[in-house]
């Protein structure tokens, strides 16, 4: 265009806001001079003044904790170490058949002691892939991705190869790998192919110790043989799941299943679905059906299968993508009709 002016170029600078050679201003289109900088006066308002990341972040501290444990398992190793070498030392000096017998069940002993670490160990990875698989089948189904769920995928066939009753299942699934799917149809179908027989199975394990807690509780006149029930056959359902969804957790590993557990019912709600399950069961009339006892039988067999539930979600090895999973109203009307019937024997042998 004739007449327009050359447009100048500036060298990048860098300013502070308090400079006196920057200015703020309303009107953001201004072309600054060569040694000023002008900026909008919105841009600061509306953005929120943060400190860096870095302080909100806790400082590591010195681990005088873990130094702590370090030296009391040191010490609790060094006397158990130091009585065994004076026991040993003793039967030898008692005769030597006794030292031989003694240094040969110390070898059982360290066998035994090597056998359950690898165990622990070998349960606690097998836990930890049980967890990778549902969280790379969870996101290729979310973002259809049929790499990462094919991936995912020959994860979880391996997982099942050892179990005959996935046979039928793991080769139904290695044929649609072959095809080209969506990568949340392929979960889909592993869900329907090979986790569905899995997945009623362990329906029926929740049930059944549901069943189980309903009727112990209603009938049992203390309330700490009620407590310890519900503790077994919640520890219980969650040893059966475990089992049955390929994790066969030690103790280590078993322990940290629970907690697992325990975090998903806290972030789903479960623990204080009592009142809200009292509730419903009230409004649907329960109390004129049940007497009080059975009724609150029933109440503590549906937390039971709430436990039951959040188990099955934190040990199956895949999420819920063709549905959504069992929930608590799937056992309500099984676990009534069953206190019903128990209340109907009790009154004809009265």
């Amino acid at each position: 265009m004739s007449g327009s002016e050359p447009t100048r170029t500036r060298k990048p600078a860098a300013f502070r806001l308090d400079d006196s050679k920057v200015h703020l201003s309303d009107d953001d289109l201004r072309e600054p001079a060569a040694d000023e900088a002008i900026v909008a006066r919105s841009a600061i308002e509306d953005d929120e003044i943060r400190l860096p990341r870095d302080a909100s972040d806790p400082k590591p501290g010195f681990g005088f904790g873990k130094w702590l444990m370090a030296g009391l398992a040191g010490l609790v190793s060094l006397a158990i170490g130091l009585a065994v070498d004076s026991l040993i030392r003793d039967l030898f000096a008692r005769t030597d058949w006794l030292g031989w017998l003694g240094v040969g069940l110390a070898a059982i002993a360290a066998l035994g002691l090597l056998g359950l670490v690898l165990r622990e160990l070998a349960g606690l990875m097998r836990l930890g892939k049980i967890d990778d698989v549902r969280e790379s089948l969870q996101i290729a189904a979310e973002e259809d991705d049929a790499r990462r769920a094919s991936a995912g995928l020959k994860d979880l066939l391996d997982l099942y190869r050892d179990r005959p009753a996935t046979a039928q299942g793991r080769k139904a699934l290695a044929g649609h790998m072959r095809e080209v799917i969506d990568g949340r149809d392929l979960v889909k179908l592993a869900e329907r192919d090979l986790l569905s027989p899995l997945d009623q199975e362990a329906r029926k394990i929740v049930m059944n110790s549901a069943k189980r807690v309903s009727v112990i509780t209603a009938v049992s006149p203390r309330a700490l043989v009620d407590l310890l029930v519900v503790l077994f056959e919640n520890l219980r359902i969650i040893r059966r799941l475990s089992a049955l969804y390929g994790g066969r957790p030690g103790t280590l590993g078993f322990l940290r299943l629970a907690k697992h557990v325990l975090a998903h019912l806290a972030v789903t709600g479960g623990m204080a679905a009592g009142d809200s399950l009292a509730s419903e069961l009230l409004g649907h009339g329960l109390a004129a059906r049940l007497s009080a006892r059975l009724g609150e039988g029933v109440i503590n067999g549906l937390l039971t299968a709430r436990i039951g539930i959040a188990a099955i979600s934190v040990c199956r090895p895949a999420p819920f993508v063709d549905s959504s999973g069992p929930n608590v109203k799937d056992f309500m009307g099984e676990l009534i009709a069953s206190s019903e019937k128990a209340e109907k024997e009790a009154r004809e042998e009265k």
